[in-house]
């Protein structure tokens, strides 16, 4: 897995360009199946992808944390809102909540996640490629291929199987 993280930001970027086109084409001429092949894609890939093995994405990115997931996080470890905030959250640039480090204080070193139960919605849904609506994701889709092992091997995979004129 470290040989495949290693060389994953070159891979990305060789194919970011290819990528770009095939995303701006698809959100011209969305087919009509597009949710059930990227969720078929999904699927096909989570059966041969470990992310336990990888946790590339909780050593590398955060999360955005909303409203939602700081109450139901900070009661999980018995914490008040403001110091679950102040002890392990910053804003961003964009007014978003985030880790203040990475990898996410939450990553042991097993690559399990510590408060999984309760964990962000954005880690639930992490790297998207199975979300509704999948054309509205690609821009976070094309930066999420230079992180994920997965991300990158359905982006693959989709370019292959959908023809776009």
């Amino acid at each position: 897995m470290e040989d495949i993280l290693k060389e994953l930001p070159k891979l990305a970027a060789e194919k970011k360009e290819e990528s770009k086109k095939f995303f701006k084409r698809l959100k011209k001429r969305v087919p009509k199946n597009l949710d059930y092949t990227m969720q078929e894609l999904h699927e096909e890939e989570f059966e041969r992808t470990d992310c336990l093995e990888c946790g590339n994405c909780c050593k590398t990115t955060s999360p955005l944390f909303i409203r939602k997931d700081i109450e139901r996080i900070s009661k999980h470890l018995k914490m008040k809102e403001h110091q679950f905030v102040s002890q392990y959250l910053e804003m961003d640039s964009d007014g978003f909540m985030v880790l203040q480090q990475s990898p996410c204080a939450f990553l042991a070193e097993d690559n399990y996640c510590l408060i999984y139960d309760v964990r962000p919605n954005a880690c639930k849904e992490y790297p998207h490629t199975n979300r509704r609506k999948f054309q509205q994701l690609t821009d976070l889709t094309l930066k999420n291929t230079e992180i994920c092992p997965a991300a990158y091997n359905i982006v693959e995979a989709m370019k292959k199987r959908i023809k776009l004129k």
